[in-house]
C-alpha cells in the first residue's frame, strides 16, 4: 500500500495511490483518522487497506499537490556519515556509533514542489537518502524487533547548505523548504529487502549518486535500536538513514535555479523537485 498526503481542490487530505488514481482516505475514514499521522498513531493501517481495497480512484494523481508525507510537528532524526564512500570523500573519521542531528519540519516540501535555494548561500547541495517512518511507539527496542515498529519507507532529499553546515551541521540542514520527503509511505509488505534496494540521485538527468541500501554502516534496525535508547520514537516520527558518496566528488556542482533533482530507490519510486531561487 502506498499512501500520500496532498491537497486536492484546496483541501488537505491523504489517500492510497493506485494505478487508477488516488483513493481518498480522508473521504472514507477521515472522521476517525483525519490525517496520516493520526492513522499511524491509532494503528489504522489495516483499516485503511480495507477502505481502499477494490475502490476506483477518486481523482487522478495529476490533480493533487503533494505535501510532505506527514506535514505535522513530528520529530525527524537524521543520521550522518552512514556510508563509507561518503566518509572517504569528506575525509572525516568513521563513527563508532550512529551520528544524530535533527531536522525541522518546516525545512520539508513534498514531491514535485520546488526546493528553495536561499539568498544566504549558493552552496545548495542534495543528499539522496532512505527515510524510515515509525508506525508504533518505540523505546529501548532491540535490533531483532526493530522493524516491527516501522510503518514503512519513503524517499528523502536532505538539502544541505554546505557553507552553513561547516559552522554546525544543524544550521546547514534546516533552511526553509530546502529538503523534500515522499512521495508516498510504502508499507513494509511492499518494500524489498534492504540489500536489493538501489539508490540514485540524478541532477538534471545525470547520475550523481549511486549505491545499495545494503551498504549502510549502521542498518535500519541498528538505527532504531540506538535512537530508541536515547528517546521515545513516536508514530509518524521519521529516521533519515544517511547519504552515500558522489560519483565524482571533485566535479561536484551545487544546485541552482532551473535545475531538477531526482531521488530514486528500488521499490519506493522517485522523489522529484525543481530548484528555485528565494525571492
Amino acid at each position: 500500500m502506498r499512501i500520500a498526503t496532498y491537497t486536492h481542490g484546496g483541501t488537505q487530505s491523504y489517500g492510497v495511490v493506485t494505478p487508477g488514481g488516488i483513493v481518498d482516505l480522508g473521504k472514507r475514514i477521515g472522521a476517525k483518522y483525519p490525517s496520516l499521522l493520526v492513522l499511524l498513531e491509532k494503528g489504522g493501517l489495516d483499516e485503511a487497506r480495507r477502505a481502499a481495497e477494490g475502490q476506483k480512484g477518486d481523482f487522478p494523481e495529476s490533480e493533487i499537490t503533494y505535501l510532505p508525507l506527514i506535514p505535522d510537528r513530528i520529530n525527524i532524526y537524521c543520521t550522518g556519515l552512514n556510508f563509507q564512500d561518503h566518509i572517504d570523500e569528506t575525509q572525516l573519521e568513521k563513527p563508532k556509533n550512529p551520528r544524530l542531528f535533527m531536522k525541522l519540519d518546516e525545512s520539508l516540501v513534498g514531491h514535485k514542489v520546488p526546493l528553495i535555494r536561499p539568498k544566504a548561500s549558493t552552496e545548495f547541495d542534495f543528499e539522496a537518502e532512505l527515510m524510515v517512518v515509525m508506525g508504533k511507539e518505540a523505546r529501548y527496542v532491540s535490533q531483532a524487533d526493530a522493524k516491527k515498529y516501522v510503518a514503512g519507507y519513503t524517499l528523502f532529499n536532505d538539502g544541505s547548505i554546505r557553507d552553513f553546515q561547516k559552522r554546525t551541521t544543524d544550521q546547514g540542514k534546516n533552511f526553509y523548504h530546502s529538503s523534500s520527503v515522499g512521495p508516498e509511505l510504502v508499507t513494509m509488505d511492499e518494500v524489498p529487502p534492504d540489500a536489493e534496494m538501489k539508490m540514485y540521485a540524478r541532477l538534471n538527468g545525470k547520475i550523481e549518486q549511486s549505491t545499495s541500501i545494503g551498504n549502510m554502516i549502521f542498518p535500519v534496525p541498528k538505527l532504531i535500536e540506538y535512537f530508541s535508547a536515547i528517546t521515545r520514537l513516536r508514530p509518524g516520527d521519521m529516521i533519515a538513514t544517511g547519504t552515500c558518496g558522489r560519483v565524482s566528488y571533485s566535479d561536484k556542482a551545487f544546485m541552482k535555479h532551473g535545475d531538477t533533482i531526482e531521488i530514486e530507490i528500488t521499490g519506493l519510486g522517485k522523489l522529484v523537485n525543481p530548484i528555485v531561487d528565494e525571492k
